[in-house]
């Protein structure tokens, strides 16, 4: 699907009502392969995008184009290319937050959030001086360096995300992924993205599910407590054991949490 000069690869599969799956770093749209199949099963339709900097044929080199609002509107794109007015938004790590500024922002294309791992923004810097929560986004900081971030994923993902827990054709799936033209610095153009960013989440007045690994070893019990706080709507938090990849290890929970929130029978 195309944006401007951008073009998306996006999987739109089924019918029913539409949920749109959005993946985290440094994973792509295959994050959700064990969680599509439960969807389909009840009756919905999924679209899966590989999104900016992941997407071969959406991956601009300045980090100002990965500004939050900009992933915003690339969602958005995809909907409207899609023919869907409103859609439930799910989403994990990055495309969690994404979902929470959407689903902020946009309350007329959302119909609900299912948000998994990612507190919501406010939530998260509240917990910066009352947890551990700073020492857990350390990580964040690296990736604001110029060049060795790059060279890292490039040789060493696969590595390190068996080392965090997923499982090695995964690992090795993204390892490779991030060795094509550009993948590296467009993934990690969303952190560096950040501080440019000017439209960032506010409270959230759609429906929400909140679901966060007990074990996450990148954001904390801290903020996962505070999210509900930024929610005017319905909200459900559904703690889980397990860590951070959560649609890859625990689908079965992710799926029939999503299948609640939008209100489909599992």
């Amino acid at each position: 699907m195309r944006r401007g000069r951008l073009t998306f690869d996006v999987r739109d599969e089924g019918s029913g009502p539409a949920v749109l799956l959005l993946h985290g770093f440094p994973q792509d749209a295959t994050s959700w392969r064990h969680v599509v199949p439960r969807l389909h099963a009840a009756g919905l339709r999924t679209l899966t995008m590989d999104q900016r900097g992941y997407s071969p044929g959406a991956r601009p080199a300045p980090r100002g184009a990965y500004r939050l609002e900009f992933l915003v509107a690339d969602v958005l794109a995809v909907l409207d290319a899609a023919g869907v007015d409103r859609a439930h938004v799910v989403g994990h790590d990055w495309g969690g937050a994404v979902a929470w500024v959407a689903g902020s922002r946009h309350p007329d294309r959302v119909a609900s959030l299912t948000v998994v791992s990612t507190p919501h923004p406010a939530a998260l810097t509240a917990a910066l001086p009352r947890s551990d929560q700073a020492l857990r986004s350390a990580y964040m900081a690296a990736f604001q360096l110029p060049g060795l971030p790059e060279r890292v994923l490039r040789r060493r993902l696969e590595r390190l995300l068996v080392s965090a827990g997923l499982p090695p054709e995964q690992a090795r799936h993204y390892q490779v992924r991030m060795r094509e033209p550009g993948a590296a610095r467009g993934a990690l153009n969303w952190y560096r993205g950040v501080p440019l960013s000017r439209e960032g989440a506010g409270r959230v007045r759609v429906p929400t599910t909140y679901v966060w690994g007990e074990q996450d070893p990148y954001l904390g019990r801290r903020a996962a407590e505070l999210t509900g706080d930024y929610v005017d709507a319905e909200y459900e938090f559904l703690p889980l054991p397990g860590g951070h990849w959560l649609p890859e290890l625990s689908p079965d929970a992710v799926a029939g949490a999503v299948l609640r929130r939008v209100g489909v029978p599992a």
